[in-house]
Formats: structure tokens, sequence, C-alpha cells
């Protein structure tokens, strides 16, 4: 494959975030900072105060940031009825493995949520994070949502080969990707949560992977891990959509806007029960 430039890659994800609609209005939206001066972003659909959900944005490891997800976090707070504290982690190949970890745990670590959520990469920082605080015996957040998560960084998983082109996420750009995340191949096993030796003690989980997905099976097979190790899990994989389908396909896809509303009840339901 043609080797993707990084600034053009991401000057184009910024591009089309701008051309979006805006999402449902807030109550309140504050851009500030966290943790060692980190950009995070606050949604709060209401005056009162609701669950707080810590978001990871997806982007390979590579792209995305506060804006690209904007609209995305906008959705979520508002259908759900949480306020969402979206994080503008380090990113590669400026700040490989395990910079991004490190972010989204202080800010765990900070925030003290009630959930943690992220789409593809968002969603493998997410629940490396809720690893990182359980293996230092810290308290973790009630529930982890993990949407067409990376798990598995070795791309070993069958649904790499046979998902990986002709659909949204190509298998050689996921390969990129992982390089720069990644550079020594050495960490590969070790930072992938889908290989780790014991997961007892991880939060309760919602998993939504995709049936043409690249990730599709490691998402799942990551869903059947979790459950054994006596971890609850809701998992469900939509049929007919692609790796992505949360970020803005609603727009596009009345099947993808289906897959989200489900998505947002059960996010919905629950943050109640995680309470």
């Amino acid at each position: 494959m043609t080797v993707p430039d990084v600034s053009e890659l991401r000057e184009g994800s910024r591009r089309r975030a701008a051309d979006r609609p805006q999402g449902p209005a807030q109550a309140g939206v504050e851009d500030l900072h966290g943790p060692g001066g980190l950009p995070l972003r606050h949604y709060r659909p209401s005056e009162q105060a609701r669950p707080l959900m810590v978001f990871a944005h997806g982007g390979a490891f590579v792209i995305g940031d506060l804006d690209t997800h904007d609209r995305t976090c906008r959705r979520i707070a508002h259908a759900c009825d949480v306020e969402v504290l979206a994080v503008d982690y380090r990113r590669a190949p400026e700040h490989p493995y395990p910079a991004a970890v490190d972010d989204v745990t202080a800010v765990l670590r900070w925030a003290r949520p009630a959930a943690v959520a992220g789409d593809s990469a968002g969603g493998y920082l997410a629940t490396m994070a809720c690893l990182r605080l359980r293996d230092a015996g810290e308290p973790v957040p009630g529930l982890q949502i993990l949407i067409c998560p990376n798990t598995d960084l070795t791309l070993s998983q069958p649904s790499i080969v046979g998902k990986g082109s002709g659909h949204s996420l190509d298998a050689g750009f996921l390969a990129w990707a992982i390089e720069l995340w990644t550079p020594d191949p050495a960490d590969r096993v070790p930072a992938s949560p889908l290989l780790a030796a014991d997961l007892s003690g991880m939060p309760d989980a919602l998993i939504v992977t995709a049936e043409h997905d690249a990730l599709r099976d490691e998402g799942d097979a990551y869903a059947r891990r979790l459950a054994q190790a006596g971890v609850h899990v809701t998992h469900r994989q939509e049929p007919g959509l692609e790796h992505g389908f949360i970020q803005n396909m609603d727009l596009t896809s009345a099947q993808a806007a289906a897959a989200h509303e489900r998505l947002f009840e059960d996010i919905r339901t629950l943050t109640r029960r995680s309470r």
C-alpha cells in the first residue's frame, strides 16, 4: 500500500468534521485541561449533574481529536443523559505506546467517572486504561463501552484477512497504524488486551462490533474472554455494518442510525445500573 501522510490524514479528518452537522445542543460545553495539561472537552446535557463518561476517540492511534468526534460526543451526551469528558490524548507517531494509555489512565484517576468509552483505537485505550488501574489495585469505572475496538495488536484474528479489504478499514492501513503505535514488535503481545493472562476484576462491559469489520473477531473474542473471567458483558455484533459506523454513518445509513439507537439504549440502561 502507499504509505499515508500523517499530516494529510489529520487535516482531511478535520475538514470532514467541519462539514458535518454540529449535533445536539448542550446545557454546557467547556474546553479545559486535565492532568499534565491534557486537553479535554466536557459536555453537559443538563444543568443538573449526570453520570460522567470519559470518552477516547478513534483514529487508528494516529488521527482524530476533540473536533472530529464532537458530534458523536454531543449525541451520546444528549441521547444517554450522561456527561461526556472527551480526551485529546497524545497520538502516534510522535507519541507511540504507551503514551495514550498513560493519558487516558491519568484522566480516569483524576475524574473518577462512572464509565469509560471509546471507538476503535479509543476502545482499545479505554480497556487498556482499565487494565492498568486494575493491575495497580486502584478503582476502575463501573462500565467500559467498547465500540469496534482493537484488542489484538498482533493482527492474528481471521477477520483481518476476511474483512480487511473492500470495507471501511483496510488491513494494510491497520498494520501501518499499529507499526506507528508500537514500533517495537515485542510490545504488541503485552499491549494487547485480548492476550492478557487474566481479565478478572475488569469493569462490566458493553462491546459492540460490526459484521464487515477487520476488527470484528478480536472484539467478539474479547467479549467472550471477559465473560469467561466473570465480567458481566453485554455484547452485540451489528449485521451489515462496517468499522466506524458510530462515527456519523447515521447521516447516510438508516441501518447505522438504528444501530446507534440500540447502542444509546444500552448505555442508558447500563449507566443507570452501574451508579
